[in-house]
C-alpha cells in the first residue's frame, strides 16, 4: 500500500510540476565572486533558548562578514503550543536581523500541532497561519535589509524561494519532516485526504522549484546549486523503514535526477537531526540509493546538517569561495552567551 501510493504521489507530482507556467520575477545575480551568509535552524527550542534568541540574532548581526541569513525551520521545539502569540514573538526576533533572512519552514510549527500538548490545532490551520505571520511580502526576504527573490506565491507557496549571488544558484524548499507531513495526526491511522493533497501540491512545486534552480544554474553556467530545506531525509541516526519516510522520495529522486545532469557542486543544507553532520548521502555505496529507489550514485552532492535544539550552540558561516575546486567551505561559530 505504501509504495502503490508513493508511486501516485511521484507521478502526480512529476506530472503537475512540468505544467507549471513561469514564476515571479526573479532577483538580479549579483557580479560577486565571494559571498557569505549564516545558516540556523532548530532554535529557539525551550524557555531558555526563547530568552537567549535575540542574542543570537545580534551576534549573527554583528559578524561583519555576514551578508544573508537562513533559518532552517522548526522555531519551536515539537512538545509545545502552536499560538498566534508565539509565531508573532519569533517573527518579532526575526525583524531584528539585519541583513536579509530566508526561512524555510520545520515540521514543529505546523505538521506536529495536532499533538495534544501543541494546542491542538488542526495542521492546516496552522500552515495558513504560518504564511500569514512570516510572508507578508511574498517575494522578499525577512530582515531589516529586505531583498527580491523568485517565489512561487503563485502556486500558493510563497515559502518556496530561490536567488541568485555569487554565481551560485540558491534555493529554500519546504520539505519537513514527519515523513513530508504525511505522519498521520493524532486519532487516526493514515493521512487524511486534505493532508494528502496538501502534500501532492506541495510535493509538485518543490519538484518544479528544484528543476527550475537547476535549468538556471545550467543556462547561466552558474558554479554550484545550494538547495536548502527543514527535512533530514538522510538521517544516519535514524533507523527508518521507506514507510517512515516514502514522502520524501519524490523529493530525492528530483534532487540525484538533476543533481547528475549537472556539472558543478551541488550543497543540501538541512536542520531537522539536530547534529552537525557532513556526508555524501546519494555517493558510491551509500545505503539510501536502495533505499529511495536511485539507480547511480551521485556524486558531486554534499549534505551539511546544523546544529540545532539542544545542540544549537552555533551558527553556520558559509562562505562562496572566489577560487579554488571547493565552491563553499564553512565553519562553526560559537555562540557567545
Amino acid at each position: 500500500m505504501k509504495r502503490r501510493h508513493l508511486a501516485a504521489l511521484a507521478s502526480t507530482a512529476v506530472a503537475a510540476a512540468l505544467s507549471v507556467s513561469a514564476l515571479t520575477v526573479p532577483a538580479s545575480a549579483s557580479d560577486d565572486h565571494s559571498y557569505t551568509f549564516a545558516v540556523i535552524g532548530d532554535i529557539p527550542y525551550g524557555s531558555a533558548s526563547i530568552a537567549n534568541f535575540p542574542k543570537a540574532v545580534a551576534q549573527i548581526n554583528a559578524d561583519p562578514s555576514v551578508e544573508m541569513v537562513t533559518h532552517l525551520g522548526d522555531i519551536k521545539d515539537g512538545s509545545s503550543v502552536c499560538s498566534d502569540t508565539y509565531f508573532q514573538q519569533v517573527k518579532s526576533n526575526f525583524d531584528q536581523f539585519q541583513d536579509p533572512l530566508v526561512y524555510t519552514v520545520g515540521d514543529n510549527e505546523w505538521t506536529d500541532c495536532h499533538r495534544p500538548n501543541n494546542g491542538p490545532y488542526n495542521p492546516l490551520e496552522r500552515l495558513a497561519k504560518v504564511r500569514q505571520v512570516f510572508f507578508p511580502q511574498p517575494g522578499r526576504t525577512l530582515g531589516q535589509h529586505s531583498v527580491p527573490v523568485q517565489s512561487q506565491a503563485e502556486l500558493g507557496i510563497p515559502e518556496n524561494v530561490r536567488w541568485q549571488r555569487a554565481g551560485v544558484g540558491f534555493a529554500a524548499a519546504h520539505v519537513v519532516g514527519s515523513d513530508n507531513s504525511l505522519g498521520p495526526w493524532t486519532g487516526k491511522t493514515a493521512p487524511t485526504p486534505e493532508q494528502t493533497a496538501e502534500v501532492l501540491n506541495r510535493t509538485s512545486a518543490t519538484i518544479q522549484e528544484i528543476h527550475d534552480t537547476f535549468a538556471d544554474a545550467r543556462r547561466q553556467h552558474q558554479r554550484a546549486v545550494v538547495l536548502m530545506l527543514q527535512a533530514d531525509m538522510f538521517d544516519p541516526t535514524y533507523n527508518a523503514t521507506f514507510a517512515d519516510v516514502y514522502g520524501f522520495q519524490p523529493i530525492v529522486a528530483a534532487i540525484a535526477r538533476e543533481s547528475a545532469a549537472y556539472r558543478g557542486q551541488v550543497y543540501l543544507f538541512n536542520g531537522d537531526s539536530h547534529v552537525y553532520n557532513t556526508d555524501n548521502p546519494l555517493g558510491a555505496g551509500s545505503k539510501w540509493l536502495d533505499f529511495y529507489g536511485i539507480s547511480k550514485p551521485v556524486s558531486n552532492l554534499t549534505r551539511i546538517t546544523v546544529d540545532g535544539s539542544g545542540n544549537a550552540k552555533d551558527y553556520l558561516r558559509v562562505t562562496v569561495n572566489g577560487r579554488g575546486s571547493q565552491v563553499l567551505s564553512w565553519t562553526k561559530v560559537p555562540f557567545t552567551f
